[in-house]
This record gives C-alpha cells, structure tokens and sequence, in this order.
C-alpha cells in the first residue's frame, strides 16, 4: 500500500480533508499489516483490557460505517455499534489483521458516497454538515492512529510514522 502526503500546495479544503483522511487510513493499516493474530491482538495496557491493534481496526470500521456511511450518506447499512458497552472493540475469533483491514478498506469504498456530497450540505442525519462530520471522523482516525503506533511499538518494536 502506497501512504503520500497531501497536496502541500493545497487549495481546495474538501479534497485536502480527505487526502489527510486517507493518509490517515492508510497509516492505520500499516500499523496493523506484518503482525501476527496473536500480537494484533494482545492487549499489553493493563488498565485497557480492549485497547488491541485488531480492536483499533475494527471499531475505525465502526467509525467509518457510522459517521460516514449511514449518518453522511444516508446508506441502508447496518451500524457495528448495536450493543451496550460499544461492541466495535471486541474481537471475534475469526478476526486477523489481514480479514480486518479488507473489512476497513472495503467501508473506504462505501464512503464514497458520502465524498460526491458538497461538504457544506446537511449529512443524511438531518443534524450537521458533511464538513463536520468528515473533521469528526479525521480526529478519531488521528487519536486512534496514536494508538497503533504505541501498540505496534510494544508489539514488535517497530516505530515511525
């Protein structure tokens, strides 16, 4: 997978968000990609029983499903948040790094719908502008990306961006 940086010479704010946002996606996967079941899925933060590099993925899926598709875009999607606590963080045991991060890129796909939409229009939800609602999932994806890097550090050491 092949991560560039945005257009440094950007003049267009929407497709700038979404160069960073894919940027950000990207640098997600490579976190996770070259990781074996066992340490994607290793929770070292004691007091973060759920905080894994596979539960990182999966609940950016959620994110994306949710914020992007069925909220921005209005898609007849069903949520990956049902449950209470968020259900996005557990791991099932099918789940690796390779089936997750196909399950991540493939809701890159059904964002696209939401991308065709003028960022200063309502989203689907009827209760703020799809400009909102792609800086909100640009934070979560930056926060989360904070993580794996920490994650992939205890994991086999690797660092970098």
């Amino acid at each position: 997978m092949t991560r560039t940086w945005p257009e440094k010479k950007a003049a267009d704010e929407a497709a700038l968000a979404w160069e960073f946002l894919d940027f950000l996606r990207k640098t997600a996967v490579l976190k996770v990609d070259g990781l074996t079941r066992e340490q994607a899925a290793a929770a070292p933060i004691s007091t973060s029983p759920k905080l894994t590099a596979l539960g990182v993925l999966k609940h950016l899926t959620a994110v994306e499903r949710y914020w992007l598709c069925i909220a921005g875009a209005g898609l007849d999607l069903p949520s990956l948040w049902k449950g209470d606590p968020d259900p996005s963080w557990d791991l099932a045991d099918g789940d690796t790094p390779a089936s997750l991060i196909e399950a991540y890129r493939q809701e890159w796909a059904n964002a696209e719908a939401v991308k065709k939409l003028d960022p200063d229009a309502m989203a689907a939800d009827g209760e703020r502008t799809v400009r909102w609602i792609l800086a909100h999932v640009a934070q979560e994806t930056a926060r989360h990306v904070g993580h794996l890097d920490l994650l992939r550090e205890l994991a086999d050491g690797q660092t970098g961006e």
